[in-house]
C-alpha cells in the first residue's frame, strides 16, 4: 500500500485510554512450571521498568530524529522482511501523517503497529501472530495498516504520539473523527487478537458506514449543485448566445437600413442632380421656329411609348436636338438617337453637324434608346 501525496498534518489523535488492552505471554497451562515462568516473568518486566526508567533519566533530551519519515518506514519494511519474511499483512509505505489521511479519504480503520527489537517475545509474535494467515486476510480486508520501529525517528515521534508503554503495540484508529478506539500492548495469540480486532471493528463498523452514508449524501448535494450549475450556465450561455445573435442582427439590420438610406440619398442626390442639369439643358435648346419657316425640319421622336413632335431649323445641331430630348422629364440620363430607315445612329459630339449635315431635313422620324436598359 502506497502513500497518495499529501504534505498536510492531520490533526492530534484522541487518546481513549480506557481502551488500552494489556497482554503478557503465559507459559505452561498449569502446575508448578506455571508459577515459575510468572515469576520470572514479573522480575524480568521489573527489571525492564527500571532499565528504561534510569535510560529516560540519563538520555532524556537523546531523541531519534526524522529527517525523512517515509524513509523510516520503507527502512523498517525492509528490515522486517529480511527478519521474518514475505508473510505479513500489507504495510503502508509512507509516513503516519499520510496513513492518517489515506485513510480519512477511503473511510477505512487505520491499524498502527509499533515495533522494538528488544521486547518480549518479539520474534515469536512477528512470526506466529503477524504473520498467521487469518490475521493478514483480516486486517488486509478491513484496515490499513501502517508499521514502524520505535527506535527510528518517525516512529518515536507515533509512540510519543500515541503513549505507547510496552511493545510490541497495536491501535486501531478511526481517522474520520481521529480517535483511537483502543490499544494492545504484549504479545497476545493470533485467536486473541483476531478477536479482540473482530470485536472492536464490528463494534465501530456504523461509524464508518454512517460517514461513507454522510460521504454518499454530500457528494450526491454536490453533484445535484454541480448539475444544477451546470444546468444554470448553460441556460445563461444560452441566454447570452441569444442576446448576441439579436444584437448581431440588430447592428446587421441597422447597417442595412444604413446602406439602403445611403442609397436612397445618394440616388436622390443623383435625381436632384439630374433634374438641376435638365433645368440648366434648357437654356441651351433654341427657340421652336414657326410652322411655316421654310427651314424648319420636322421631327417625330419616339421616347418609349410616347411619340414627341418638335420642330428645329436645319441649321441647329444634332447637339441641340440631344440637350432638347435631356431636358424632358421622362427622358432617361444616357440615350442615344437613331434614325429609322436606313437605320443610323446620330452622334452629337463626334463633330458639329447640323440637322442638314446629319441628312435631316424637313419631315424625320427618330427614335431614342435608353442606354442604361
Amino acid at each position: 500500500m502506497y502513500a497518495q501525496d499529501s504534505r498536510s498534518r492531520p490533526p492530534q489523535v484522541v487518546d481513549d485510554s480506557s481502551s488500552r488492552i494489556y497482554f503478557h505471554y503465559s507459559g505452561s497451562p498449569n502446575g508448578r512450571g506455571s508459577y515459575l515462568w510468572y515469576i520470572f516473568s514479573l522480575c524480568y518486566e521489573r527489571v525492564i521498568s527500571i532499565l528504561q526508567l534510569l535510560l529516560s533519566i540519563f538520555r532524556r533530551n537523546v531523541r531519534p530524529v526524522s529527517s525523512d519519515p517515509v524513509e523510516d518506514v520503507i527502512s523498517f519494511i525492509r528490515f522486517y522482511e529480511e527478519a521474518y519474511g514475505n508473510s505479513h499483512p500489507v504495510f503502508y509505505q509512507g509516513s503516519y501523517s499520510q496513513a492518517l489521511s489515506d485513510a480519512k479519504q477511503e473511510l477505512r480503520f487505520l491499524l498502527v503497529y509499533l515495533h522494538k527489537d528488544e521486547a518480549q517475545n518479539i520474534d515469536q509474535w512477528c512470526r506466529n501472530t503477524l504473520g498467521n494467515l487469518q490475521i493478514i486476510q483480516y486486517i488486509n480486508i478491513h484496515t490499513l495498516f501502517w508499521a514502524c520501529n520505535v527506535q527510528s525517528g518517525e516512529g518515536y515521534k507515533v509512540a510519543e504520539a500515541l503513549k505507547s508503554g510496552s511493545y510490541p503495540f497495536l491501535a486501531v484508529i478511526y481517522i474520520y473523527i481521529i480517535l483511537i478506539f483502543f490499544m494492545m500492548e504484549g504479545t497476545p495469540s493470533p485467536s486473541e487478537l483476531i478477536f479482540r480486532l473482530q470485536t472492536i471493528i464490528d463494534h465501530n463498523e456504523i461509524n464508518l458506514i454512517q460517514a461513507r452514508q454522510e460521504r454518499a449524501e454530500r457528494s450526491a448535494a454536490q453533484s445535484l449543485r454541480q448539475q444544477q450549475d451546470q444546468a444554470y450556465e448553460e441556460s445563461l450561455r444560452a441566454d447570452q448566445e441569444k442576446d448576441r445573435r439579436r444584437e448581431e442582427e440588430r447592428r446587421a439590420r441597422e447597417e442595412q437600413e444604413a446602406r439602403e438610406k445611403e442609397q436612397l440619398n445618394a440616388q436622390e442626390m443623383e435625381i436632384q442632380r439630374i433634374r438641376r442639369e435638365k433645368e440648366l439643358t434648357v437654356c441651351k435648346v433654341p427657340l421652336e421656329p414657326e410652322p411655316t419657316n421654310p427651314n424648319a425640319c420636322h421631327l417625330q421622336i419616339k421616347l418609349g411609348e410616347r411619340t414627341m413632335k418638335r420642330r428645329f431649323l436645319m441649321s441647329d445641331t444634332l447637339e441641340d436636338v440631344y440637350h432638347w430630348i435631356f431636358s424632358q422629364p421622362d427622358s432617361p440620363v444616357s440615350f442615344e438617337i437613331t434614325t429609322s430607315f436606313p437605320k443610323r445612329i446620330l452622334y452629337p459630339c463626334r463633330e458639329i453637324l447640323t440637322l442638314l449635315d446629319a441628312g435631316l431635313t424637313h419631315r424625320e422620324v427618330l427614335h431614342v434608346n435608353d442606354l442604361d436598359d
